[in-house]
């Protein structure tokens, strides 16, 4: 909690002019109509609370499908989860005109949702379910980001639109848009702190679970309720932001064990320090107020992917 404290102060702090603690201070709660207050209350937090509430929730959600497959590289990002919300959303500017961020949050969780039903079925379908589900995730990711280019560079008033966004950028992110998406994601982690017992219990492997007299299809399918109202929020709040669902839970696990009641609540803590360091890291080094916290989290999450994919292979071996 104190991490996630300290990166959210200085996450506001931080921009093309660095504001004191002091001033601070005096911008949030002064009220006093100054400079400092409108930049603070207007621009920074928003895009401080904004990063908050998608890491929490990305982190969440890749907790969440990894207690689900069993397997550390599962991510709402690697499953393709991302990749439908943001095609969905894109989908809809371009083709129908949508402009309304509620409008727009339906968009993503329909995209999630249908992308999560597909990644499913192609998992059973292939007859390995852990590692099917990983290899139809990146191939529907891919399929889903490829369509959504072709409407981008088909439609240059929707790439315009979207540029950043698409990229994965809390630049531009306004309170409106924050409490607009907020509640869902809110409700989203409460759930998935109350439901933390059972997500365990899934994590422990289908025979073991239905043991314990859980009922699979029951948990299962409100388990990707969860991944999709949290992953979903997150998309249409910050967009597609890559890796954090597949590093928090992984380095969270190394910390707390592999108890999901414990993984779980220390994710979404952990996953909305994460983003926001990442965010304001990459501002802060570029000196780009729109730099996208999506890059700096492409170019910590490769390398950490490829470590984590050669550890499993050297563990099977």
């Amino acid at each position: 909690m104190a991490l996630v404290l300290l990166a959210f102060l200085w996450s506001l702090m931080q921009g093309p002019e660095v504001i004191s603690p002091f001033r601070l201070a005096g911008a949030l709660f002064a009220g006093d109509g100054s400079r400092d207050q409108l930049v603070v209350q207007m621009i920074r937090l928003p895009r401080s609370l904004a990063g908050a509430l998608a890491g929490a929730a990305l982190a969440t959600a890749g907790a969440i499908c990894q207690a689900m497959t069993g397997n550390p590289l599962a991510s709402p990002g690697i499953l393709g989860i991302n990749a439908g919300a943001a095609f969905a959303v894109v989908a809809a500017i371009s083709l129908v005109g949508v402009t309304d961020p509620g409008l727009q949050l339906w968009c993503a969780f329909g995209g999630a949702a249908l992308a999560t039903v597909l990644v499913w079925m192609l998992g059973r379908a292939s007859g390995a379910p852990v590692i099917g589900l990983v290899l139809s995730g990146a191939v529907l990711a891919g399929f889903l980001s490829a369509l959504t280019t072709v409407l981008l560079i088909f439609d240059q008033g929707t790439l315009d639109q979207v540029r950043l966004w698409t990229a994965g950028s809390l630049h531009g992110r306004n309170m409106g848009q924050v409490l607009a998406t907020g509640p869902f994601i809110l409700a989203g982690l409460v759930l998935s702190f109350l439901m933390r017992r059972h997500i365990m219990t899934l994590s422990l492997g289908a025979e073991l679970a239905q043991a314990l007299g859980q009922d699979l299809r029951v948990w299962r399918g409100l388990a990707l309720a969860l991944v999709v109202l949290t992953a979903g929020g997150a998309v249409a709040l910050a967009g597609p932001v890559g890796f954090v669902g597949l590093m928090v839970p992984n380095l969270v696990r190394l910390l707390v064990g592999p108890d999901y009641r414990r993984i779980i609540p220390a994710s979404a803590l952990g996953g909305a320090a994460l983003l926001l360091l990442a965010d304001t890291t990459g501002r802060w080094i570029s000196g780009n107020e729109s730099f996208p916290a999506g890059i700096t989290m492409a170019l910590l999450g490769g390398p950490f992917f490829i470590a984590l994919a050669r550890r499993r292979a050297g563990g099977r071996a």
